[in-house]
């Protein structure tokens, strides 16, 4: 990854997306060469030069006022989480070495642990900014077995869903899924470009799967703080769970996962049996482990 070219084909891509008529302007008929806007039409609808539209385009942001990354944010019809996209490029134009250095977390709190064992009727763990698990509750490993079992550790969303054919058994909708883990880690690498571990994740991603890379190309970003998931277990069968991502203000890039089901609904039976299958795999477990003392 390259701060420049990140910078550059976000915009030109942002740019690309918009049609004359979307952005106010005149259609011109059949004789435009870009399906988008051009790059003199953003640069009239931020209120700036061709010159320096040019120039950020071209990945120089550095410098750039938060004025005119506004402006540039309304021409080009971001939504917040492009917006911010916007704006972290441009802070990581201008970090200080010792903040480039900057790696996602690797650990948690025993404080943090204790808070989601205590979420027992509910999958819960905990997960930095690349996609790292690294902490669950008893049901959030039931809920995300196959990934739990990987030989990777700490197990990773992202890896997960590209590189395990069980991942396109396990999201019913794995088209989306991959879309999100995707769009999620383009967040990040907007926030700090510079992290080793995410660089060396996206890296092994881009040589190992097609599907990540058409996705990597597309710098789509978004926010990751609540939806939907349907999942196929390969105990207890399809679930429909809502979740909630919640950021854990003192440990800056951990975020808690919480996923429940509707009341009375047969996803929320399905999540009764998988917390009793997921005890009786812990009292044998722990049996056993006796039994060998």
């Amino acid at each position: 990854m390259t701060h420049t070219n990140d910078v550059r084909k976000f915009l030109s891509s942002r740019r690309a997306g918009i049609t004359p008529e979307e952005a106010g302007l005149p259609a011109y008929g059949g004789n435009r060469r870009v399906a988008g806007l051009r790059r003199e039409e953003v640069a009239m609808l931020a209120g700036m030069s061709i010159d320096y539209y040019i120039r950020l385009e071209r990945g120089n942001l550095s410098g750039a006022s938060d004025s005119v990354l506004e402006a540039l944010a309304r021409a080009l019809k971001l939504d917040d989480a492009e917006t911010a996209h916007l704006f972290d490029l441009a802070r990581a134009a201008t970090a200080s070495p010792r903040v480039r250095r900057k790696r996602s977390p690797h650990t948690v709190r025993p404080n943090v642990q204790r808070v989601i064992d205590a979420i027992t009727t509910a999958p819960a763990w905990v997960r930095n900014d690349r996609g790292d698990v690294l902490a669950a509750n008893a049901l959030g490993r039931a809920l995300y077995l196959d990934m739990m079992a990987e030989v990777a550790a700490p197990p990773n969303s992202a890896r997960f869903t590209f590189l395990n054919p069980k991942a396109r058994e396990f999201f019913i909708d794995w088209e989306r899924a991959a879309d999100d883990v995707v769009a999620v880690l383009r967040s990040t690498a907007g926030k700090n470009p510079y992290d080793k571990d995410l660089t060396d994740l996206v890296g092994e991603l881009s040589t190992r799967s097609e599907e990540f890379r058409t996705r990597w190309a597309r710098h789509d970003v978004k926010y990751h703080r609540t939806g939907r998931k349907r999942l196929h277990h390969p105990i207890v069968g399809d679930l429909d769970l809502s979740y909630e991502a919640m950021e854990l203000p003192a440990d800056p890039g951990l975020r808690i996962n919480v996923y429940t089901a509707d009341p009375n609904t047969p996803s929320e039976d399905a999540l009764k049996v998988l917390a009793s299958w997921a005890a009786t795999q812990r009292e044998t477990t722990e049996a056993s482990v006796k039994e060998n003392i």
